[in-house]
């Protein structure tokens, strides 16, 4: 007979994936003086209707995300960017995010948001950034497929992906001799232990300066072969031309970490995006700028780094939870205890009728923006 829970709790599934998401991206490295990161949406659940053992990774969480999550019955989305941002005074279907939102909870699925924790910890965005422009990643063979059913036209062009992820080393030994550095270290009470080298923004410096073509390249690659990359330079040069020695990379809009204090700016500065006025200054002080579109700079490091993390940490975390709720069922049904052993035997039909974890991608998860290519006379 199956056990209860309260509808006050979440799924142990959920709590697990928290507990993940937490241990490899600490709350506390994130810039809480403007961001909203951690668990948004804590669903209830619902003993009736049993969500998969499973999470979707997106950058956006969108009214199409949203319909995946629900389609494929996962519990959580992992949403990199928090879909509250401020306060809410309310919560209505009028609200197009607010009704994602409401949609979700009614479903059992849970909204998990990390933002800038990705960004500044080691091994996260930024240093996922610094292997894309390096070229520090394994070459794959190419499979291109439209990510978004409206792409149906050859002149509408959105990054695609290949079957394998993309960088797929993640360790600072393929491409040009080069060192690496944070720009802004995190302040030292916020970093956790092993955490170190956290901070906003990294900076690249190669022993031999790279032709800028080449790191081009390497960015193409290694974000998902976009349709078009734009980029700025400075006055009477030609990008065939410039070599580059030093790289500031961040990811999103990266202006405000690139672009802070008056000293020297790196010879290219790489990301998502960068107001028009900031580009142009960029480049009368000489620099390069490569602007990828807000979030084609994040959504391929849910495939290359995210993704194999956290299925490995939750499958790691779901399996001793298993392992402790057989104990607990010994302990507890002897002294008769009901609410420890409910959620001990509900981690245990969990585990029996499903399964280990799984993490996938979203498919649904774009860009607002795509190439248009023009073809005039």
């Amino acid at each position: 007979m199956p056990v209860s829970m309260k509808s006050s709790e979440c799924s142990p599934f959920t709590n697990c994936v928290v507990s993940a998401m937490r241990k490899l991206y600490p709350e506390a490295l994130a810039d809480k003086s403007f961001d909203n990161t951690g668990l948004l949406l804590e669903a209830p659940f619902d003993n009736s209707r049993i969500q998969n053992n499973s999470v979707l990774l997106a950058i956006d969480l969108t009214t199409a995300v949203a319909d995946e999550a629900i389609e494929k019955r996962h519990s959580v989305v992992v949403a990199y960017h928090p879909i509250i941002f401020r306060g809410l005074k309310s919560l209505t279907f009028a609200d197009s995010q607010q009704r994602s939102l409401l949609r979700l909870a009614q479903h059992g699925i849970s909204v998990y948001s990390p933002h800038t924790a990705v960004d500044t910890v080691p091994g996260g965005m930024a240093d996922w950034l610094c292997d894309v422009v390096t070229g520090n990643f394994n070459p794959v063979k190419q499979t291109p497929k439209a990510t978004i059913e409206s792409c149906n036209s050859s002149m509408y062009s959105a990054p695609t992906y290949p079957e394998s992820p993309i960088p797929a080393v993640q360790t600072p030994s393929q491409g040009p001799p080069h060192t690496r550095s944070t720009i802004h270290p995190s302040p030292p009470a916020s970093i956790p232990e092993g955490f170190e080298s956290a901070g906003a923004g990294r900076l690249v410096t190669f022993a031999e300066k790279q032709p800028l073509t080449t790191l081009i390249d390497n960015i193409a690659c290694g974000i998902g072969l976009p349709g078009g990359i734009p980029i700025a330079i400075p006055q009477g040069h030609s990008v065939d031309a410039i070599s580059i020695r030093t790289v500031g990379m961040c990811p999103g809009s990266g202006s405000g970490v690139l672009l802070k204090g008056d000293g020297e700016l790196p010879d290219l500065l790489l990301t998502g995006e960068m107001s028009h006025h900031e580009a142009l200054a960029a480049t009368e002080r000489g620099s390069v700028v490569i602007s990828l579109s807000h979030t084609n700079s994040e959504r391929g490091y849910l495939r290359s780094v995210m993704q194999p993390k956290l299925q490995a940490e939750v499958t790691e975390q779901w399996a001793k939870a298993f392992l402790d709720s057989a104990k607990a069922i010994d302990d507890l049904s002897k002294s008769g205890g009901v609410p420890p052993l409910a959620t001990a035997l509900r981690i245990r039909d969990l585990h029996k009728d499903q399964g280990v974890a799984s993490v996938s991608v979203s498919e649904a998860d774009r860009d607002p923006y795509g190439i248009m290519i023009w073809r005039g006379n």
